[in-house]
C-alpha cells in the first residue's frame, strides 16, 4: 500500500493532470498575443493577411515590434501556454548564426505552422549581356570582380541568396551594400549596379515593364508567382535554393494539444482560395504546414546557411 505522504504526490500530480487537460480544453479564455517585427515588413504584411481569417474564439493582438531579435527574446521568455505567439521571418535563426543572441532558435521555440514563402528573383539590368542563368555564370567567369549586385544588410536574404550563388558557381561578384531597399531598387534600375537576387514582390513590376531582366526564381521547385521562370537549380546550379518565409511559432514546451490546436486553425486559413489569393498579390505563397514539417525545414535551413556563412567568412554587424 501506498503511504499516505505518497498517495498525496499522486493525487497531487493526478489533480495538476486534471487541471492542464482542463485548460488546455478550454483554450482560449482570454486574447492571444502575436508578437512580430516591425511595421510593413514581410510578416506584418504576411500577419495582416492570415489573422482574419483565424477563428479561435478569443480576440487576436498583432505586437509590432523592432526587427531583429527584440520579437524571438520576447516569445522565448513566455509562458507556454498558447496566449503568446511568435511570427517572424528567417530572421529568427539567421541572427544567431551571425551574432550572439538572447535565445537559441532550435531550443527555446516550437514551430507551428509554416504560413508563407516566396523566391528571389535574380534579376539583371537590361544592359548586362546574359539572359539565362548559365550564360550568367559564364559572364561572371570571364570577368572576375567586375560584376557587381546589389545587397541589403548583413544577413538579409538578397545578401545570402547571393553568397549561395557565388559559392556554388564559382564566381567573384563583388557586393554593394544599401541602408535601404528603394535606394538599392534605384540603383539597380538605374544601371548603378548591375544584378541583385530581389524580393519577387518588390522587383515583379519593373520586370513585367521591362525595366529590370528575370532569369530564375531561387526557390527549389517553380512557382505561381512566376510560372514562366526556371529555378536556379534547374538552370545549372542543381541544389540551390534560397527562399524567403514567413512561420509562427509557440515557445518551448507548449502542449502538444494547444500547438496542433493553432495548427489545424491556420491550415485551414491558409488553404482558403480567398486568403492564398491575398497573399499572391503580395508575393507570397502561401503553405500550410504540420508542425514536423516545418521543424524539419528549419532544421536543414539553419544547415545550409551556416555553411555559407562560415565559407564565406560573413560576420554580423
Amino acid at each position: 500500500m501506498l503511504s499516505r505522504c505518497a498517495a498525496a504526490v499522486v493525487l497531487m500530480g493526478y489533480a495538476l493532470a486534471v487541471s492542464g487537460a482542463a485548460s488546455e480544453h478550454a483554450y482560449p479564455n482570454k486574447p492571444i498575443r502575436i508578437v512580430n517585427g516591425g511595421v510593413g515588413g514581410a510578416s506584418d504584411i504576411g500577419l495582416r493577411l492570415f489573422v482574419p481569417g483565424l477563428h479561435l474564439g478569443q480576440p487576436i493582438v498583432i505586437d509590432n515590434r523592432s526587427s531583429g531579435v527584440v520579437p524571438g527574446e520576447i516569445v522565448s521568455r513566455a509562458a507556454p501556454d498558447g496566449y503568446t505567439l511568435l511570427c517572424y521571418t528567417g530572421v529568427l535563426w539567421i541572427g544567431p548564426l551571425l551574432q550572439k543572441t538572447p535565445y537559441d532558435a532550435l531550443r527555446d521555440f516550437t514551430p507551428v505552422v509554416w504560413l508563407t514563402k516566396a523566391p528571389n528573383l535574380v534579376v539583371l539590368h537590361p544592359s548586362l549581356a546574359a539572359g539565362t542563368v548559365r550564360e550568367l555564370i559564364a559572364y561572371a567567369k570571364d570577368r572576375p570582380g567586375q560584376l557587381n549586385y546589389a545587397s541589403g544588410g548583413t544577413g538579409a536574404s538578397n545578401h545570402l541568396a547571393a553568397e549561395l550563388f557565388k559559392s556554388m558557381a564559382g564566381v567573384n561578384v563583388v557586393r554593394i551594400v544599401y541602408k535601404s531597399g528603394a535606394t538599392q531598387m534605384a540603383d539597380l534600375v538605374g544601371g548603378q549596379v548591375q544584378m541583385m537576387f530581389a524580393n519577387a514582390g518588390a522587383v515583379s513590376s519593373y520586370v513585367k515593364a521591362g525595366r529590370l531582366k528575370a532569369l530564375a526564381v531561387t526557390s527549389a521547385q517553380s512557382t505561381p508567382l512566376f510560372p514562366a521562370l526556371p529555378t536556379v537549380a534547374a538552370s545549372g546550379l542543381p541544389g540551390y535554393e534560397a527562399i524567403s518565409l514567413i512561420g509562427l511559432w509557440a515557445p518551448a514546451g507548449t502542449s502538444r494539444a494547444l500547438v496542433e490546436r493553432i495548427n489545424s486553425e491556420s491550415v485551414r486559413v491558409l488553404k482558403s482560395a480567398d486568403v492564398r489569393e491575398r497573399f499572391m498579390g503580395v508575393g507570397l505563397e502561401a503553405v500550410g504546414s504540420s508542425p514536423e514539417d516545418f521543424a524539419a525545414y528549419i532544421k536543414s535551413d539553419v544547415a545550409r546557411w551556416s555553411k555559407v556563412i562560415r565559407d564565406a567568412g560573413i560576420r554580423g554587424e
